[in-house]
């Protein structure tokens, strides 16, 4: 795996105008000699019905800077997955804040108390939650520790390059936020595939911050059947009707890119 050398942006738009100010960091996922110490195995909290879970237990990775939808929008379909368990899992136990400062959302679990994972996700984030996530080597182990046990190791948007800075993607096809495919390829030894969720594996990536709808559905169905992820997607009422037909990056003008990106940016804490 390429490792950058220096801090460049990480996302970078197909055109000229079309830069979002990410710096890299200099990561270095492949220093893997720390996770001979393993963290502990424990079982998981009881169900909100007080009793074991009998279902998936999914565990979904917040961190300092997340993007709000990237963990909420899977969390609002995968919690309906008949005797499932949904905890969102951080360093700490307590709120963690998205990208943009305005909002919380509460984790429930340190990493230590996690246990073992049925699914895990990790959500993406803006400029400074990246930044620290791939250069974050306690979160880098507990992902791998925690992928060892895992049915599926799923991502979202700019998840999959937290992923991808464990090492854990080497080889593998993956998506990921539209402007970051440059990055992901250049730096990493991934395919990427711009498709709003592609699975290598027991790998699932999902593409930009809605996508992550579109791929929990998916896993739904593996985790059940599909009959019940269409109820699932019923129960929701996920029938997406958009007023504009604005949000495939391969069929955007590049100014439209170049504001979009503008937008990211100057919406970030």
């Amino acid at each position: 795996m390429t490792q950058p050398t220096t801090r460049r942006t990480l996302l970078r738009g197909t055109a000229a105008a079309a830069t979002a100010t990410l710096a890299t960091a200099a990561l270095a996922p492949t220093a893997h000699a720390d996770d001979t110490t393993p963290y502990p195995s424990k079982t998981p909290a009881r169900s909100r019905t007080g009793t074991a879970p009998q279902g998936p237990r999914i565990g979904i990775l917040l961190y300092d800077g997340y993007s709000l939808l990237d963990p909420t929008g899977p969390a609002e379909i995968l919690s309906r997955v008949p005797g499932a368990s949904v905890t969102m899992v951080a360093e700490r136990p307590g709120p963690v804040r998205t990208d943009t400062g305005d909002v919380a959302v509460l984790a429930e679990r340190s990493l230590d108390e996690a246990g073992d994972l049925d699914v895990l996700l990790v959500p993406g984030a803006g400029n400074r939650g990246l930044i620290a996530a791939m250069e974050n080597r306690t979160l880098l182990k507990w992902i791998r520790h925690t992928d060892r046990r895992t049915r599926f190791t799923t991502s979202v948007c700019t998840g999959s390059l937290v992923l991808a800075a464990t090492g854990l993607l080497d080889g593998r096809r993956a998506t990921t936020y539209w402007a970051s495919a440059p990055y992901m390829e250049k730096t990493f030894d991934i395919t990427y595939v711009p498709e709003r969720y592609v699975r290598s594996g027991k790998f699932i990536t999902a593409a930009g911050v809605s996508a992550g709808l579109d791929m929990a559905l998916y896993l739904a169905a593996r985790l059940t059947d599909e009959d019940t992820a269409k109820a699932i997607q019923l129960a929701v009422e996920y029938d997406p009707r958009p007023p504009f037909d604005a949000g495939n990056a391969q069929e955007a003008s590049e100014e439209l890119k170049a504001r979009a990106l503008k937008i990211v940016e100057d919406s970030q804490a």
